[in-house]
């Protein structure tokens, strides 16, 4: 077995896959000693990472590249950004599209800074589009967290569970970089009155008068099938999975009232975090209270299909070129989430799923 060390980041990684015991669906690719936010990966199969803000990691962003992990997109950019409006502050949401740009939703929240839409063109090293979302598209209480890329109509379609009752999606334009906020407090987007315990130990947080609350949150989950045709979403404190048509959602003659009514319930679901869809429209997510991966196929119904205790917060999937990826961050176990006892330990992981079926490379 190997150990590399880059950036204060351990992997271990032995001569390929770490198989997971009893469990054929999904394998370890790599074991990290911080915490990873969402995963992408491009058609010609880099692997990037953000970095989870609960963490406090030294960069936003990394690449998975040689068993190493290394700042993206790249060293010189983020040192030659570092005071610039541009730096990446608090990246969770990132895929990537057919043209080679990775898209990076930094929701600003470490430093107070407006919440931003980058893409970075990795053809060409450069950046290839920076989307501000200011107030009131995104709120003051705004968590800009997931989002997915619409190549048809060029638009990307972001979750913010904002302060529950006020979640929204927020739908961008990707030519003109105009914004706006739908579904506002709709019942597809805000939380169920549903707890998340996980291990027997209820998810908790401290408030600045020191009580211990349990948080609902509401839109997170967010995917759109290859056709282009149908969003998927849902409240990430939600027994329900809802979707949209892409159509519906571009279309700005729509009133919000017309808009709402085209909104159908699709499916149940566990509490989950970030969501994934096969060529078939298999749909896949975290079973987060059970540390198990699950799907929902196309007869509507939820099954799992493996469950470990190393998946412990599976919070992301993304198809590449030769499979589909997924990352474990124990977020449950961190300070944030654990009124305020940080008690997340690693190794982290880097997961290969075995999907039922292909995928887009960055969906």
């Amino acid at each position: 077995m190997k150990i590399f060390k880059t950036l204060g980041i351990v992997m271990l990684l032995a001569s390929g896959y770490v198989f997971a015991a009893g469990n054929s669906h999904f394998e370890v690719l790599a074991e990290l000693d911080t915490g990873p936010g969402n995963v992408t990966a491009t058609a010609n199969g880099r692997i990037v990472m953000s970095q989870h803000q609960f963490y406090q990691p030294q960069y936003a962003v990394v690449e998975y590249k040689d068993h190493k992990l290394i700042p993206f997109p790249n060293r010189a950019w983020s040192a030659a950004n570092s005071t610039a409006a541009v730096k990446l502050d608090s990246v969770l949401g990132i895929r990537s599209d057919a043209n080679g740009t990775v898209w990076m939703l930094d929701n600003g929240m470490r430093s107070g800074v407006t919440p931003k839409l980058v893409g970075w063109n990795t053809k060409t090293d450069k950046l290839q589009r920076l989307i501000y979302l200011p107030t009131p598209i995104a709120p003051k209480d705004a968590f800009v967290n997931d989002f997915a890329l619409d190549a048809r109509h060029n638009h990307a379609y972001i979750s913010d569970p904002a302060g529950g009752g006020n979640a929204a999606l927020i739908v961008v334009n990707l030519y003109t970089g105009a914004a706006r906020r739908v579904l506002e407090g709709h019942a597809s987007v805000v939380p169920e009155n549903v707890d998340l315990v996980i291990d027997n130990v209820p998810i908790q947080v401290k408030t600045t008068a020191g009580e211990l609350v349990r948080p609902h949150i509401g839109v997170n989950p967010i995917t759109e099938d290859l056709a282009n045709e149908w969003v998927y979403f849902g409240p990430m404190h939600g027994l329900s999975l809802y979707r949209v048509k892409a159509a519906d959602l571009v279309d700005e003659s729509l009133t919000a009232q017309q808009l709402a009514s085209r909104v159908e319930r699709y499916s149940g679901k566990p509490i989950s975090d970030g969501i994934s869809i096969d060529k078939n429209n298999n749909i896949y997510l975290g079973d987060l209270a059970n540390n198990a991966i699950g799907v929902i196929g196309t007869d509507r119904k939820y099954r799992q299909l493996a469950q470990c205790p190393r998946l412990s917060w599976v919070d992301s999937f993304s198809f590449g070129p030769d499979g589909l990826f997924a990352v474990v961050n124990r977020l449950h176990r961190s300070a944030t989430l654990n009124g305020g006892d940080a008690q997340s330990k690693s190794p982290y992981y880097l997961l290969k799923v075995k999907a039922l079926a292909t995928g887009l490379p960055g969906r």
